[in-house]
């Protein structure tokens, strides 16, 4: 992925020599803060309709002037090199103060009221998420895939009557202050479309309702219901919600279980609390336990 970066910058006629990997999940996320680029690279090419849907969303953002970051300009998106597929981002420098729970409530109002576009999107389907990470993961132990699997037959009904009988809106699919960037301006806006789909609003309210309770702290997850105006903890979904984020949350870093002991025993802890039922057992994100990180 770093040889892709290197090579997509040498095709743009810029400098990547302080180029620096701001994260490492799903994808490579590079910054070029003197081109004023950010390259994101899929880990695999199986990525390829995701990458192009998020190139069309941000397109569709552009010309609403949604809170949102932008492609870079004059740039054919989405970019192939290497067998790898990428896109390329306007820089955010990073911020004096950084977004807090408060702005991302004011950007999910904004972001949820864009309507949906005109082109088609995927439903929200976190099952068929987990199941896909699934079928792909033979470092899986048979009892662990044996759990997710059951795990992903009972509440796929349940999530297929939410999304029939629920409002059907934008949603982000992975909203938390993590993904959310102020610009010079002041004005903050959101990142990371991957999971971006059409779905019941209240999904992107309960990230940080659950990153509160199993990561631990205060505060945020009512910050959050106070800006946007609602309480997720307190809709009818929210069981259901919650379950659905948490099976995101774990089935998210069966791909990442290659990198290291320290992701795989979170995995284990993480699944450990589920089959224990354990609502109170605090995790560590993964993002703690990989390469060392820094804000865009």
């Amino acid at each position: 992925m770093t040889a892709a970066m290197r090579d997509i910058a040498a095709t743009l006629n810029v400098s990547f020599h302080d180029a620096r990997l701001l994260r490492l999940t799903n994808n490579a996320v590079f910054a070029l803060p003197e081109a004023g680029l950010v390259i994101r690279i899929a880990r695999t090419y199986q990525l390829r309709d995701r990458v192009t849907k998020v190139a069309q969303l941000a397109r569709w953002f552009a010309e609403l002037d949604a809170p949102t970051i932008r492609l870079a300009r004059d740039v054919d998106q989405p970019i192939e090199r290497g067998g790898l597929v990428a896109s390329v981002w306007q820089f955010v420098p990073p911020h004096p103060h950084p977004p807090t729970v408060e702005d991302l409530g004011a950007a999910l109002r904004t972001f949820h009221a864009l309507g949906v576009p005109s082109f088609p999107l995927p439903l929200w389907d976190p099952i068929g998420d987990a199941r896909r990470r699934l079928a792909d993961a033979d470092q899986l132990s048979k009892p662990d895939r044996d759990f997710l699997a059951d795990w992903c037959n009972r509440l796929e009904p349940e999530v297929a009557n939410l999304v029939d009988s629920g409002t059907r809106t934008l949603i982000h699919g992975d909203a938390h202050a993590g993904n959310l960037l102020r610009e010079p301006s002041g004005r903050t806006v959101l990142c990371d479309f991957d999971a971006t789909c059409v779905g019941p609003w209240q999904v992107d309210l309960a990230a940080v309702a659950v990153g509160e309770a199993r990561f631990g702290g205060t505060g945020r997850h009512g910050s959050l219901a106070t800006a946007y105006g609602f309480d997720v903890t307190t809709d009818p979904s929210w069981p259901l919600l919650r379950d659905a984020r948490e099976l995101k949350m774990i089935a998210a870093a069966v791909p990442l279980l290659t990198t290291g002991p320290s992701v795989a025993g979170e995995f284990a802890n993480r699944l450990r609390s589920v089959r224990l039922s354990d609502p109170t057992a605090r995790w560590t994100p993964f993002a703690d336990l990989a390469l060392p990180t820094s804000r865009r």
